[in-house]
């Protein structure tokens, strides 16, 4: 990292990454006018500009027609890099073959618990519930069903849905499986997920910022979630909205004063031309 004198010399030099939900997307998931507009004069100045997101290709796609990166993108929450405008994968991690048989455990004792995995070529769903269904809704997928045995090798992770006051009840459950080589983060109140071992956000930011040449750039990371503390702290400068957990108020440089809801992302490309402007 670089310290505070290097930084924002150039805005052809600034990457801005941000996660989607809670933090660029309001409640609506239907991003503002003026979040849109900040970006694109952003970009146009020269500024680079990505998401970093739990979703998967298919449920980011959507957005790609309402607002365009000039970076290639972080999904599903670290284990993928790509860059759509030049169709690149620069990275791919997948869970070990025998999360299958973990996912397993956890359904079967837990009935009550939707479930997805997510996959280069869709999101299968295992057991589905009303919660579940809500987040395919969301996120406008059109879900696989079938059982946990049949779906194809190379996950990317597995989402568990459930009602936030059950939520601890399934954590203590995983926690006690003492489950290997993977790793579970709570990425919402409603969802808890199985990574990769080691996989984050933040993994995923310093191979895309290798990749792509970007060693010298100030890199900005946006993010609201705990699924979002390790992009934060391995970005140059991380930041949240209010509206952002504790944990990860913990984890930034910069806590906003406005939330999700008042056009986060624009009050951090205002914070960016400040700097820029004060050089």
């Amino acid at each position: 990292m670089r310290n505070n004198s290097q930084m924002f010399e150039d805005i052809s030099k600034v990457l801005l990454i941000t996660d989607m939900d809670g933090t660029f997307l309001p409640a609506s998931k239907i991003p503002s006018r003026k979040n849109v507009e900040a970006v694109t004069r952003f970009q146009r100045d020269g500024g680079r500009f990505s998401i970093a997101t739990g979703r998967s290709l298919q449920a980011s796609s959507q957005y790609f027609g309402q607002f365009s990166v000039n970076s290639p993108i972080i999904m599903c929450n670290g284990g993928m890099v790509y860059d759509i405008n030049t169709k690149t994968q620069y990275y791919d991690v997948y869970l070990p073959e025998k999360s299958r048989n973990f996912t397993d455990a956890i359904l079967k004792v837990n009935p009550h618990v939707g479930c997805e995995v997510l996959l280069l070529d869709g999101v299968y769903v295992p057991q589905m519930t009303e919660m579940e269904r809500d987040h395919c809704r969301i996120c406008k997928v059109d879900p696989i069903l079938c059982d946990v045995s049949v779906i194809p090798e190379n996950w990317y992770k597995v989402l568990f849905a459930l009602e936030p006051e059950k939520m601890e009840e399934l954590i203590s459950f995983a926690e006690g499986c003492g489950f290997t080589d993977v790793d579970f983060v709570r990425s919402a109140p409603f969802y808890y997920e199985m990574l990769p071992q080691n996989i984050s956000k933040g993994s995923a930011l310093e191979v895309l910022r290798n990749a792509c040449g970007m060693e010298d750039y100030t890199i900005v990371a946006v993010g609201d979630y705990n699924n979002d503390i390790e992009m934060l702290r391995y970005a140059d400068i991380g930041i949240c909205p209010s509206n952002a957990t504790p944990e990860t108020k913990a984890a930034c440089d910069i806590v906003l004063d406005v939330s999700c809801e008042e056009d986060a992302i624009a009050k951090v490309i205002d914070h960016i031309y400040t700097k820029l402007d004060n050089k």
